[in-house]
């Protein structure tokens, strides 16, 4: 008898597992997994990795089945010849059997993620602490400069060009392909082909410093017609109206460390905000893109990005700060 409790009945093996499986297939899915392909090297990677979660899930039911028969069959012994084939068979035969198998097939996908390319489209994107450059080169037109996203057309093949400025940094858009690493002095070249439009989550995966964490960007795969448009619009000044957030933005001198095309601000110690209004987040990834976070980091950059080279401007008066991220924001 138990006094001023009771006893609690643990679930089940089955339970557990019937509550757990969907928490583990949420993984599966989302703007930022490598299962839910959109790209080309990422449905073929994807594939892969089914495979190899099939084959080892049918090596250990194998495996079990032989233990549970191992152990329930006590009617007869097996013979020394037996026992030494079903080993032989069973072990060293099978296991490299299967493991030559995989690696044959993962020796015939290799070459087709990395395709040798002669692309129309070339992006160059640099990684600095913690944000991302970046620079479409499309002939004939001019290279289109912008900053911590990256757009690419659906169906055609674009070469990603990756560089760093100061430490080893890793790009990586998991729903379109396979990451690479980006090293200082050297150049590496990843070619990927989205297969869906949408857009995906892409990151650095080398650890580069404190806000490591924090350098995040959108990958918009667009349709080829509207990518078009856009990169029209992204190679010439951003539109937009004589404002006093223009006047102020360059008398605080933040024309130093940041650029706008179409006007003095030439600075390319930071991010290009020649078309920031038009992007979806501000600050690599880590905030959505209005008026007030804007407002935002300026007043407290370090605080949102430890480590940012960026001073703050909280000293600035409220209503200036508020006019330069509407003229900011106007930017598209």
């Amino acid at each position: 008898m138990v006094f001023g409790c009771h006893l609690q009945q643990r679930p089940s093996a089955f339970a557990r597992f019937a509550t757990g499986s969907p928490l583990l297939c949420c993984g599966c899915a989302g703007h930022q997994s490598a299962l839910d392909a959109a790209g080309s090297e990422a449905d073929a990677t994807s594939f892969l990795f089914w495979i190899l979660v099939g084959a080892g899930a049918l090596i250990w039911l194998a495996v079990v089945g032989l233990l549970v028969y191992a152990i329930g069959d006590r009617r007869r012994m097996w013979s020394e010849d037996a026992a030494g084939k079903l080993i032989l068979w069973g072990g060293p035969v099978f296991s490299s059997t299967v493991l030559f198998g995989l690696l044959t097939y993962t020796f015939w996908l290799m070459p087709g993620l990395r395709p040798s390319i002669d692309s129309a489209l070339r992006i160059e994107i640099t990684g600095t602490q913690f944000w991302w450059r970046v620079v479409y080169h499309k002939s004939p037109g001019p290279p289109a400069i912008s900053a911590n996203e990256v757009r690419l057309p659906v169906g055609e093949r674009v070469e990603f060009v990756l560089r760093s400025d100061d430490v080893i940094h890793s790009f990586w858009i998991p729903s379109l392909g396979g990451k690479m690493d980006m090293i200082p002095g050297r150049t590496n070249t990843l070619p990927l082909l989205a297969n869906r439009a949408g857009t995906y989550g892409g990151a650095c995966t080398e650890f580069c410093g404190t806000s490591h964490a924090l350098m995040a960007f959108s990958a918009v795969a667009m349709m080829p017609d509207d990518f078009e448009r856009w990169l029209a619009t992204q190679s010439s000044p951003a539109a937009t109206a004589p404002a006093p957030g223009q006047d102020l933005f360059m008398r605080h001198g933040c024309g130093s460390c940041h650029r706008i095309d179409g006007t003095e601000a030439r600075g390319l110690v930071g991010p290009d905000l020649s078309h920031l209004g038009g992007r979806e987040t501000v600050g690599a990834g880590i905030l959505p893109n209005t008026e007030e976070t804007i407002a935002r980091f300026i007043t407290e950059p370090e605080v949102l990005k430890p480590g940012t080279r960026m001073p703050s401007f909280a000293m600035l008066p409220p209503e200036e700060i508020r006019a330069i991220a509407r003229y900011l924001k106007g930017l598209r």
